[in-house]
């Protein structure tokens, strides 16, 4: 049988006018360089092909030069779908000029769509992208008005939204490799990434198309292990050995054996940043890590998120993935972004997507361009700069909690911490908080439909997102909300006695965020006094995450009411407290239990009138008394005054005839 292997001119021979190219890599890493750049050069030396349609999940280049930035000419291309586009903006600027058709769509749903094709479906349904830019109610993730035709259609099943996305058939591949044999069989041995190679070629050969490959080296057939084979040479027509300085394993290493798992790096013990807004935002953001929880990060500020778990020393109670595929490990920052070294595993891109939009992500913290009233955020489309959704609409959308952070203006803003207090040296001249964002990425009324907790951190100020609209809930120390919050913004939030961010955030010393995450304190939070035969519960502060957080104290208040050896009065102290949906019920059945067995009566309180109100509509709603007050006195006292009259009610009752 005749050999696979030809040059890059050879194979980019094949493409015909017309044809849709699928293209692999993420961001800067894994991209066929050689590919492209030969791509380019037929079609300057001749005109052709034409009228191409790219179709890319990730973006892919240095966002200058390389990648698909080699596509970036007038006539090449007739049609893009792609899930990012900052990292071409040749190709995006065709796109602003309507000199071609465009489209952005999730990049978890192109990624899903490679496979779908590949089994011969007519496309993919999806929840992911409603009511967001991409439902055809807001635009179908149509760029331009040269685009008209709509690619996403709103159905309905069983009485629920859903979108539908239909691209046509691949009829070319570019996928990329370590080592090929002479009949096409695919090793990735040294790439640090699966991502959609498999599917992709999958994709184009049944829709009778040709698959390229790019790849670094070349063995005889038969030599490769099957089991290291991860595309099949039955499904590769055109086996291309690029040179070495185009095929970088990411644009800025040219190989790290880390990257492709051959072996685990030494541990580096955690160098200290210093306290400016990046890191004071990354500290406030890392208060709302789950405990043993599946984490994913964002490119740029949400990283530093990651650096906080390392100076905190609580890296091993976090999973952290990335959406290119790693789960587990140290991701990679900057110009390596979606590689990692010290991983438990690597999968493929779509599968990772099918995770994320199956609910798998515990947290997520991306990143906050822009915001509005409603809560929501764009992250996607800035008048003539055009950058793109890329996974950000399948993580924010399907994850459990979402943190956007992000500083609260740009340009230019300086700011200093003294004495543990934030002063603001100089403004940014960019204000973030608008009112109303350009193109929504992230519904802000979606998320909180589906009961999804929702921050907005900044070095300033927090916001959560309430049934109002955005609520100011946290100010950091030494911030006027008027002239430092409100007058930086283009909209009134809602504020119900918001309270200090936490002032270890403003300090240069580790924060013991260990001990706040698993909440160690508690025994320290639960002190029964028998004098007076009252359970105090000191919850303040504390987050009530999971329903292992409800046991924990349930474990603590039953060994302290069983050394009573009596029911009990108990007193809990609410100020900033906080609890996830998912352990609502959780902890009112544990209120439930207590009464039924332990305690006489519970009372609360709370300085905030808002945390009051919230807790007496959540007790209420469960049939719990709502005996929430402002002050402990105040509990203490109805406390008090219910035993008394219980005890009077009993000597009534003893003396009656």
């Amino acid at each position: 049988m005749r050999s696979k292997i030809v040059t890059a001119d050879e194979a980019i021979a094949l493409i015909r006018d017309g044809d849709t190219l699928s293209s692999t890599g993420f961001v800067q890493t894994g991209f066929a360089e050689a590919l492209l750049v030969a791509l380019e050069r037929r079609f300057l030396a001749t005109g052709r092909p034409r009228d191409l349609t790219l179709f890319a999940a990730a973006g892919q280049g240095d966002g200058k030069e390389l990648g698909l930035n080699h596509l970036g000419h007038e006539g090449l291309l007739r049609r893009v779908v792609a899930g990012h586009w900052a990292r071409m903006p040749k190709v995006g600027q065709l796109a602003l000029a309507d000199r071609i058709q465009a489209y952005n769509l999730p990049q978890g749903i192109i990624c899903q769509l490679f496979r779908d094709l590949a089994a011969g479906k007519p496309g993919t349904f999806s929840k992911v992208g409603l009511h967001s830019f991409v439902d055809p109610r807001h635009g179908g993730g149509r760029i331009n008005a040269a685009t008209t035709r709509d690619i996403v259609r709103l159905v309905e099943v069983d009485g629920e939204e859903w979108l539908f996305y239909k691209v046509g058939r691949v009829n070319v591949a570019f996928i990329r490799g370590s080592t090929a044999d002479t009949f096409g069989n695919i090793t990735m041995e040294r790439e640090a990434l699966l991502l959609n190679n498999l599917a992709m070629a999958m994709a184009a050969k049944n829709s009778n198309g040709i698959v390229i490959a790019q790849v670094e080296r070349i063995a005889e057939r038969g030599a490769l292990p099957a089991r290291q084979v991860k595309i099949p040479g039955i499904l590769v027509d055109c086996v291309v050995v690029a040179e070495p300085h185009q095929h970088r394993q990411t644009v800025s290493t040219q190989y790290n054996p880390a990257y492709a798992g051959e072996f685990r790096v030494p541990h580096i013990g955690p160098v200290a940043a210093a306290l400016d807004a990046r890191k004071i935002i990354a500290r406030r953001a890392a208060f709302e890590l789950p405990p043993n929880g599946i984490i994913n990060l964002g490119v740029g500020m949400p990283e530093g998120v990651a650096g906080i778990a390392g100076e905190e020393r609580i890296s091993h109670l976090l999973t952290l993935t990335v959406e290119s595929g790693l789960i587990g490990g140290i991701p990679s920052t900057g110009g390596d972004f979606g590689t990692g070294v010290n991983m438990d595993a690597v999968i493929e891109e779509n599968q990772q997507f099918d995770f994320y939009d199956g609910g798998g992500l515990d947290m997520a913290c991306l990143g906050m361009a822009e915001c509005d009233a409603a809560g929501n955020v764009n992250v996607s489309r800035f008048g003539s700069r055009l950058t793109g959704a890329g996974g950000f609409i399948n993580i924010s959308q399907n994850a459990r909690l979402v943190v956007f952070v992000g500083t609260f203006t740009g340009a230019g803003l300086q700011v200093a911490v003294e004495d543990g207090r934030l002063r603001i040296l100089a403004e940014g001249r960019r204000r973030k908080f608008v009112r109303q964002v350009e193109q929504i990425t992230f519904n802000g009324q979606y998320a909180h439909d589906r009961g999804k907790p929702v921050y907005y951190v900044t070095e300033r100020c927090v916001f959560r997102r309430v049934p109002e609209g955005l609520a100011l809930i946290e100010v950091a120390p030494g911030i006027d909300i008027g002239r430092d919050i409100l007058a930086q913004m283009d909209f009134t939030p809602v504020i119900d006695e918001p309270i200090p961010m936490d002032p270890r955030i403003f300090m240069a010393e580790p924060m013991n965020l260990e001990a706040e995450l698993l909440n160690l304190s508690l025994p320290e939070r639960v002190i029964y006094d028998a004098g007076r035969n009252i359970l105090f519960l000191n919850f303040e502060g504390l987050y009530v995450r999971v329903a292992g957080d409800v046991q924990a104290i349930w474990d603590i208040c039953e060994q302290r009411c069983r050394a009573a050896g009596k029911r009990v009065g108990v007193v809990i102290n609410y100020d900033r407290f906080r609890i996830s949906q998912e352990a609502t019920d959780a902890y009112a059945e544990m209120d439930r239990h207590f009464l039924a067995h332990y305690f006489t009566r519970i009372t609360r309180y709370a300085t905030s009138a808002f945390l009051r109100a919230k807790l007496g509509e959540a007790l209420s709603r469960r049939d719990i008394a709502p005996h929430v007050f402002e002050r402990r006195e105040d509990a203490q006292a109805f406390l008090t005054t219910l035993g008394e009259t219980a005890q009077a009610t009993n000597q009534d009752e003893e003396t009656r005839p």
